[in-house]
């Protein structure tokens, strides 16, 4: 496995790749990896001929200048975690790497971008768009990789893809849970013992809330998971989004989609850390 920072050296190794008629995979990750990520990676490395793997921990998508701060950074047990899943290519830039002069970029979706995490961080999508676009144009990768944990990046994602005409193919991956149902995110290793004992609870009133929607309006098991998950102490719903899954737009209504999804955010503990998830109905 090779290790990049310099942009121009990564893209003279991809040019004798491509050139050799090798396919090119992209994992985008902003590090502190876990089983969800090498799940993405071990996708590309059966789908592609090299799988290139970036680590970067994006400032531009983050509208609180705590979160950045306390994000873990663990590039060394990244690199082992990768060469272990057999990633060819770790890109690991700096800053002034993927930003040589400030982004000023603007991208703007409707309605993808936003609702729901559009709405409550904003400036965040935008962020994702001009670090994704970045590394679109730098690996020039047939096909990039993310996992379904982050639906609505997911959805972002594509309507970029469509506005600038790339044809790289978005590849979705299942999440990936703890035994206890915990979604994998890079955020966990920051719960302290307490509240990762209680953060399974997220799913927990998820699943329960698609059994109690099989007899029960859309709201009232909207009302019914919040209710659930905030009687938790140390746990407070954000928001609980039933959506049509395309277009992200809320519906009211079981019959409106054939495609509903349930996303919500939910804060843990004192802190506090912010956890996503979702499920379908």
């Amino acid at each position: 496995m090779k290790v990049f920072s310099n942009i121009v050296e990564l893209q003279n190794e991809l040019f004798n790749c491509r050139k050799a008629g090798k396919t090119v995979g992209l994992v985008p990750t902003m590090g502190a990896l876990h089983e969800g990520h090498a799940s993405l990676v071990k996708r590309s490395v059966a789908d592609n001929d090299i799988t290139v793997v970036s680590v970067f921990l994006n400032p531009t998508q983050f509208n609180d200048k705590k979160d950045l701060e306390r994000y873990p950074r663990t590039l060394d047990a990244d690199c082992k975690l990768l060469e272990s899943v057999g990633a060819d290519i770790v890109f690991a830039p700096t800053v002034e790497d993927i930003y040589p002069t400030p982004d000023e970029r603007q991208f703007s979706f409707p309605p993808v971008t936003e609702v729901m995490e559009g709405a409550k961080r904003p400036g965040h999508f935008n962020g994702v768009c001009q670090v994704v676009s970045r590394l679109f144009y730098i690996v020039r990768p047939q096909r990039a990789y993310f996992g379904e944990k982050d639906w609505q990046q997911i959805a972002v994602v594509k309507q970029l893809v469509k506005f600038t005409r790339s044809n790289v193919e978005i590849v979705e991956c299942p999440i990936v849970r703890e035994a206890d149902g915990l979604a994998m995110s890079s955020r966990n290793t920051l719960l302290s013992a307490d509240e990762r004992a209680i953060a399974p609870k997220i799913y927990e009133a998820l699943k329960d809330g698609v059994k109690y929607a099989k007899k029960h309006t859309l709201n009232d098991t909207r009302m019914h998971v919040i209710d659930k998950i905030n009687a938790v102490d140390g746990l407070e719903v954000e928001y609980f989004s039933i959506v049509d899954g395309d277009s992200l737009l809320d519906i009211s209504d079981w019959s409106e989609s054939d495609n509903v999804v349930g996303c919500i955010t939910v804060y843990c503990g004192k802190t506090p850390i912010r956890l996503i998830d979702h499920i379908r109905f």
